[in-house]
C-alpha cells in the first residue's frame, strides 16, 4: 500500500510548461508552509525546512533548472495545484530519462517539496554534482 507521500507524488500532477509560469508560480508558493525539502538520494527529511530553507531553495533551484535545462520551455516542474501548492516534484534536467516514457524505468524526480512526510524513493544512482549541490544548501537555517 503506497504512502500519502506515493499516492500525491503518483496521482495527478499539472505541469508548469513554460519559464513565465514557473516564474509567477514561485511567488504563488507559501513559504511559511510545513514544507518537507527532500533531494531524492538524500536522506529523507524527518523536519519541515524553515522559511529560509524553503525561500533558498526555491531560488537555487530556479537559477540551476534555468542554467541546466537550456529549452524555450520548462515543464519539468509539476504541482499537485498551480495556485496553491502542496505538493512539487521537480526533475533534474540532467537525468530526465527517455523521451515519452517508452523506457521501462521509471525517472524519479530529483527533487520534492512536499507538506507531508516524505518516504524514501531509493534512486539507483545520484550523480556527485547534485549531491555537492544539495550539501551546499545545508548551510542555510
Amino acid at each position: 500500500m503506497d504512502s500519502v507521500f506515493e499516492t500525491k507524488l503518483n496521482g495527478t500532477l499539472y505541469s508548469l510548461l513554460s519559464w513565465d509560469q514557473l516564474s509567477a508560480f514561485w511567488t504563488r508558493l507559501n513559504t511559511d508552509a510545513p514544507w518537507y525539502l527532500y533531494a531524492v538520494g538524500e536522506a529523507v527529511p524527518t523536519q519541515v525546512a524553515s522559511r529560509e530553507q524553503v525561500k533558498t531553495f526555491v531560488r537555487e533551484i530556479d537559477l540551476l533548472l534555468h542554467r541546466d535545462h537550456d529549452e524555450s520551455y520548462c515543464g519539468i516542474v509539476y504541482a499537485d495545484d498551480l495556485m496553491q501548492p502542496t505538493f512539487v516534484k521537480i526533475y533534474d534536467p540532467n537525468n530526465l530519462g527517455v523521451a515519452c516514457g517508452s523506457s521501462k524505468m521509471a525517472i524519479l524526480p530529483g527533487w520534492v517539496m512536499s507538506q507531508v512526510p516524505p518516504v524514501d524513493l531509493k534512486p539507483v544512482v545520484v550523480p556527485a554534482s547534485r549531491k555537492r549541490w544539495w550539501q551546499s544548501l545545508a548551510d542555510v537555517k
